[in-house]
Parts: structure tokens; C-alpha cells; sequence
């Protein structure tokens, strides 16, 4: 009902008292602050000032508005100014969520590009796999989140995760068979999925072990997983040592190896698509459309294996 133009015209007039000099004192024309006041009048449903030959002066209802004034204009003013802050990238904060091969891999050259070129910019990082964060992203929880999805594995319900938000591809990642340095299949360089039913297996991420499951229902058995663990540290130590083999992300192998561990192709090849998803909201808010084009440099600066 009261918008900012009449509060700074009724604090004009209570600071000049008179129509022509808060309009000079606005940059207004006289006839334009009578209309302003006449409309705030409609607006408010009773009278604001007393019309007295060429002076005014403030009815009750008018002193109100003059003295809320100032506290309203100045928290408007100081509104106006982070938004422009904001806008030109002087500040801002983005809360970014990834899976862990990515917090290893393309977070920290991300975080470090929007630091270099924006240090006004906050980005929070915290770790959660598909489809938590995403769920996080849907509740407002977080702005961007780095997401991935299997081959052929749910598709329905991956499309389900991602319908209404804004996706930016990253990149497309090889699964890979890890096994001891030692293994007979150690110097092959590829194996079939049906060659690999004996085996004892380690999976990781609940979606990890949903893709291993289908791979191998595939293939035409279930597999024996021996041991579960989201943490690729320990799934390629408990490799090394012989206690099993394990699916491995080439991405996982960018920043993580170990001596006595091989990776070799599988048949058929297998592959997770990796995303940044947001919001079409937030995509055109500066400092999150800054974290994505960093996202996606650090994402191409990826060594090759």
C-alpha cells in the first residue's frame, strides 16, 4: 500500500514544509508531489498533511509516516546496496555439495579459481552423495550440488532426481576393474563382467553397489560382496591385500592409486555421467553461475591417466 516514493516524499515535506520546496529538494516537480501525496491519501484512507495557503503541515497519519520514514528508506538503502554487491560479485555465498572423487578431484581447483577471482565470494563445501544432495538442493539446503549417474542403471528414478532443475555436464567417467597387481587378470586389458562370478567383491556408494548388481545380473549371477565401504581409500587397500575386487571410477583414479593395485577395462563398458546441478532460479544468480564455469574449467584441466 505505502511504497518507497511516498515515504521519501512525506519525509521531504516534514523536513521542508511545503510542497514546492520537498519537491525541489526531490529533483520533483511540484505538481508530481501532490499527486504523489493525493495517491498515498487513497492509498491510506485518510488525510496526511493540511494544506494551509502555500504550507503544509503533517494530520497525524502524516507525522506516522514521516518519522517511519528514515528507518525504512535507510534498511531499503543498505537492501539495495549488498544486492549490488551481490549482483557485480563483490560478495555473495554459494554452499556447494559433492560426492567424494569429486571433493578430491575437481572441488578444490573449483574453489580455488573462485577464490582467486572473486575473494568476496563465500563457497561452503560439504560431502553427500547422489541422491542426498540433490534432495538437499530441492529443500534449499544447498545451491549447487555435484551429482552422477551409472549407465542404464535407474533411469527413471535418476530422471525423477533431476526433473525441474538445471544440469551442466562435467563429464563422462570409465568404470574400471580394480584387482591386486597380482591377480592372473592383472596384465589383461580388458575382462568380461561373466568372467568375474567367483569373485569376491567390495562395493562402495549405495548407488555404486546398485550399479555393480545390475552389471552383474547381467552377467547372470548376483555377486558375493564381501565388504562395503564409500571411502575408495580403504576399497583400494582392502584390494591390495587380496580380500576382493572392486569397481573403480577412472575420476576416483585422478587423484587416488595404489602400488599393488591394477585397473583394468570391463566388458561391456561401463560409464557414470557426472553433472552440476542447480536450480534455473539460482543458474542466474552471479556468484553460483561463477561457481559453475569454475566447475567446469577445473573439470577440463583433469589430467589424463
Amino acid at each position: 500500500m505505502i511504497d518507497a516514493a511516498g515515504l521519501r516524499v512525506m519525509k521531504a515535506i516534514a523536513q521542508e514544509g511545503s510542497f514546492t520546496a520537498a519537491a525541489a529538494s526531490l529533483g520533483y516537480s511540484q505538481p508530481a508531489v501532490s499527486q504523489m501525496v493525493r495517491r498515498l491519501e487513497d492509498k491510506t484512507g485518510t488525510a496526511l498533511v493540511e494544506r494551509l495557503g502555500r504550507s503544509v503541515r503533517l494530520t497525524e497519519a502524516g507525522h506516522v509516516l514521516a518519522r517511519t520514514a528514515t528507518p525504512v528508506l535507510a534498511a531499503l538503502e543498505a537492501a539495495e546496496g549488498e544486492v549490488a554487491s551481490i549482483a557485480g560479485l563483490r560478495a555473495g555465498r554459494v554452499r556447494l555439495m559433492a560426492f567424494p572423487s569429486a571433493s578430491s578431484t575437481v572441488v578444490p581447483r573449483a574453489l580455488s579459481l573462485v577464490k582467486q577471482r572473486y575473494p568476496d565470494v563465500q563457497v561452503t563445501f560439504a560431502e553427500a552423495e547422489p541422491p542426498e544432495s540433490l534432495a538437499a538442493l530441492r529443500a534449499g539446503d544447498c545451491d549447487v550440488a555435484i551429482a552422477f549417474s551409472y549407465d542404464g542403471d535407474e533411469i527413471a528414478a535418476h530422471a525423477e532426481d533431476l526433473e525441474g532443475l538445471t544440469t551442466l555436464d562435467l563429464l563422462e567417467d570409465e568404470v574400471r576393474l580394480a584387482v591386486p597387481a597380482d591377480h592372473p587378470f592383472a596384465g589383461r586389458g580388458s575382462v568380461s563382467m561373466e568372467e568375474l562370478e567367483s569373485a569376491s567383491w567390495i562395493a562402495g556408494c549405495p548407488r555404486c553397489r546398485g550399479h555393480l548388481l545390475s552389471l552383474a545380473t547381467s552377467a547372470g549371477y548376483t555377486p558375493d560382496v564381501a565388504f562395503e565401504t564409500e571411502d575408495y581409500v580403504t576399497v583400494l587397500g582392502l584390494v591390495a591385500e587380496g580380500l576382493g575386487v572392486a569397481l573403480i571410477p577412472e575420476l576416483i583414479l585422478r587423484s587416488t592409486q595404489h602400488p599393488r593395485v591394477a585397473t583394468i577395462a570391463i566388458e561391456p563398458a561401463s560409464r557414470r555421467s557426472v553433472q552440476a546441478v542447480t536450480t534455473p532460479d539460482l543458474q542466474r544468480v552471479p556468484a553460483v553461475k561463477a561457481t559453475l564455469d569454475a566447475l567446469r574449467e577445473a573439470t577440463d584441466a583433469l589430467p589424463n591417466l
